[in-house]
């Protein structure tokens, strides 16, 4: 089994983890957009309105096979977008963007992410998911896997960098070669992207020059994994093991988890979300600190599978679960966990609706804007989550380690697929 493959495309599917926490107060949030297509990233732009990508669901066109190299494959089309949300209401701003996705819309790569430079200037994210050899062979000239500057007044963009073909002619980590970028973070006049499918964390100026790796992530080792039953469902191979590969697993196995999104800390440095990789163990996720040396170090622990992160001003820490426990137990209730600089954390939402959320963002006015259900295309939402300054959980099982410069010692029932507008 090709561990890394094997959680690209998982990940692409979900885009979990077991906390250890107990909810210390239910903040109340209010759904403020509806009928998305494969939820991604989202961001406010200088006019003050919340902007979110739509991955798709991909098309009738040419395909490719999935990282994993089992289950169908995942074709192309152009219905991915960028939404806008202003008083109360959505539109589509930007369409025609590339998206792939399974037959049934699941599983899609297309537009992951959005931030705005300090100029107001927008630049998207698009997904890929799968090994860049077949992008242009089998889909010919596409934005998949790339960073993007768009015009939203012409529905017309350019490309910025082409982060797939960077892994295919260099895969830094030395692993499978693949490509599935998901978050990134504006610094400056540089772009900052975590890379799920090849597993490093790139940078690349806004004018494209420059593109480079920082730095790559490790294997985990895991002693006594658990895995699913032989006989669970499912939907994407990558939840379980391969046909004929023992289900109780060594004492110890070797597994690959990913990066999943990056955010910019007070003190400069970069924190990675962790998505575990197979067998997806609870607890068993990090929160990394890469330095300016590039170097990495476990910032926080004990989740399960991160999706995103974001600080708010006063140097909050917000970490997004996709779920609380191994998704092929069948549970998508999620988790919004707040880290104090002082390494104190707060469940601000767990479950209660927060079903498979893919990112968040922090508003001016101090709410948590989460896309919610990001892995079920004509049912994606974005939530608003406020009343947020619950009472800090006493006992937190795993803390924040201490950094000195932060002063601190589908298995989903399907359903009947919406018409895209």
């Amino acid at each position: 089994m090709k561990q890394k493959q094997l959680t690209i495309t998982f990940l692409t599917f979900c885009v979990t983890a077991f906390s250890g926490m107990k909810a210390a107060s239910a903040a109340s949030f209010s759904v403020i957009a509806d009928g998305l297509y494969n939820a991604g990233g989202l961001s406010f732009g200088p006019d003050g309105d919340l902007y979110v990508t739509e991955a798709g669901i991909g098309g009738s066109g040419g395909c490719v096979p999935p990282a994993s190299g089992q289950g169908d494959s995942l074709c192309y089309g152009t219905s991915g977008a960028v939404t806008k949300i202003e008083n109360g209401k959505t539109e589509r701003i930007l369409t025609g963007l590339p998206s792939i996705a399974l037959p049934d819309g699941t599983g899609a790569g297309g537009p992951r992410n959005i931030q705005f430079d300090a100029t107001g200037k927008p630049y998207v994210l698009i997904g890929y998911g799968a090994n860049p050899t077949f992008r242009d062979r089998n889909l010919g000239n596409t934005d998949l896997g790339k960073i993007i500057a768009p015009d939203f007044k012409t529905n017309s963009w350019t490309s910025v960098a082409d982060l797939a073909n960077y892994e295919l002619a260099n895969n830094p980590d030395g692993g499978d070669v693949g490509s599935n970028p998901l978050g990134f973070v504006i610094d400056g006049n540089k772009l900052v992207v975590a890379d799920a499918g090849a597993n490093d964390l790139l940078s690349v100026n806004t004018s494209g020059s420059n593109l480079q790796a920082l730095t790559t992530f490790p294997q985990d080792i895991l002693t006594n994994p658990v895995f699913p039953p032989s006989d669970t469902p499912s939907n994407e191979p990558a939840q379980v093991p391969s046909q004929g590969e023992a289900v109780r697993g060594p004492s110890q196995f070797a597994t690959q988890p990913v990066p999943s999104g990056v955010a910019k800390g007070p003190d400069g440095a970069y924190y990675i979300s962790q998505f575990t990789g197979f067998p997806f163990p609870e607890g068993g996720a990090k929160i990394y600190r890469v330095g300016a040396d590039g170097k990495s170090s476990v910032f926080a622990d004990g989740f399960t599978q991160l999706t995103d992160l974001q600080f708010d001003p006063a140097g909050n820490l917000y970490a997004l679960q996709y779920a609380n426990q191994s998704a092929w137990k069948g549970d998508f209730d999620g988790s919004v966990i707040k880290i104090a600089p002082d390494g104190t954390r707060t469940t601000l939402l767990s479950g209660n609706g927060l079903e498979s959320p893919s990112a968040l963002t922090i508003g001016a006015d101090g709410a948590v804007y989460v896309t919610n259900r990001g892995d079920r295309p004509g049912f994606g939402q974005v939530l608003k989550i406020e009343n947020t300054k619950s009472i800090p959980e006493p006992d937190s099982a795993l803390g924040v380690l201490a950094i000195a410069a932060l002063g601190v010692g589908w298995l989903h029932k399907k359903k009947e697929l919406p018409n895209l507008p």
